[in-house]
């Protein structure tokens, strides 16, 4: 057996670097995760949140740095860990001529305990579907029975890795009952994930990484607290005039911070209804067109294009 980390962490890196030739996939990360918990990784495509957990779950080596699971080390204990984790990986092919309950069962061999099919079956909402052959399923339901596989060993930490792409609203929230009902049994679970709304319903903790490095680390309204704004203006201009536009913005009173992307701009504030009316009336003096213009108030979307200037679904 693998000697136990004196943390309690159930995930433990420090200086953690993969590179894949010249490029720095991940490159000293730093993550310490408590048990209990839903931690979220966020970042656009392409930050290494994929190659972080290929490593956390044994399918890569880290070419530098600790990685440690569940208080274990892949390489003292590989087996021990696996007993005690479920992955759900963003794409995951299964043999085509076995059945839904067929292929959950063959999962549930690879552990030691477990849940019983019939039962994750229900859970995922695949019941109805146990006989057919994993050729002829949707590319949701194929989601659901990866997950599904996942929960069969019930596992201690669950690694999801964009789980619900593909999935209608109804499985969707599904998912999201699975995951707060693990967190609630004291499981734990590291989510990746695209939507935004979801990693503020799931997540007790967020880390914002990009370009393999963490650069944000905290609650979801700590992250939010970032902006150092209660609200945001967007702007969508109708025409190639963002410089002229956004020197008008940054002269408003009120307004915080002010950001540029292509045509649009953002206006972080802590008085909207102040900065509306002089945003409107600057605009139509200086004879700039828009197309759009509206507030929010501040979401993990907006600190991920404080922090790096994209949005989490830029490439």
């Amino acid at each position: 057996m693998g000697e136990a980390n004196d943390s309690s962490a159930v995930i433990h890196c420090r200086g953690v670097r993969k590179h894949f030739g010249d490029v720095r996939a991940v490159d000293g990360l730093d993550l310490e995760i408590p048990p209990r918990t839903c931690f979220g990784l966020l970042g656009p495509n392409g930050a290494g949140k994929t190659t972080t957990i290929s490593m956390l779950v044994g399918l890569e080596r880290q070419d530098q740095g600790e990685v440690e699971v569940l208080g274990r080390s892949w390489d003292r204990d590989a087996r021990g860990i696996r007993q005690r984790i479920g992955v759900q990986l963003q794409e995951t092919q299964l043999l085509e001529k076995l059945s839904v309950a067929e292929l959950v069962r063959l999962f549930r061999c690879f552990y030691g305990r477990g849940r019983p099919v019939e039962e994750i079956l229900e859970r995922v909402g695949l019941r109805e579907k146990a006989g057919a052959r994993y050729s002829t399923l949707s590319g949701g339901q194929k989601q659901r029975l990866a997950l599904g596989c996942a929960l069969v060993g019930d596992p201690e930490l669950l690694f999801l890795d964009e789980p619900t792409t593909g999935l209608d609203p109804q499985a969707r929230r599904r998912v999201w009952e699975i995951v707060e009902e693990l967190r609630s049994a004291g499981r734990s679970v590291l989510l990746t994930t695209h939507y935004m709304d979801e990693a503020e319903r799931l997540c007790d903790r967020i880390v914002v990484i990009d370009h393999g490095k963490a650069i944000a680390d905290g609650t979801p309204s700590e992250l939010i607290g970032l902006l150092g704004a209660s609200g945001l203006v967007e702007l969508i201009l109708a025409e190639q005039d963002g410089e002229r536009a956004e020197a008008l913005c940054r002269d408003l009173p009120a307004v915080v911070r002010c950001q540029r992307e292509g045509s649009r701009i953002r206006l972080h504030t802590d008085d909207t209804r102040r900065v509306l009316p002089r945003l409107v009336e600057k605009l139509e003096e200086a004879g700039v067109a828009y197309k759009d213009l509206h507030t929010h108030r501040p979401t993990l979307e907006d600190v991920f294009v404080h922090l790096t200037g994209r949005s989490l679904r830029d490439g």
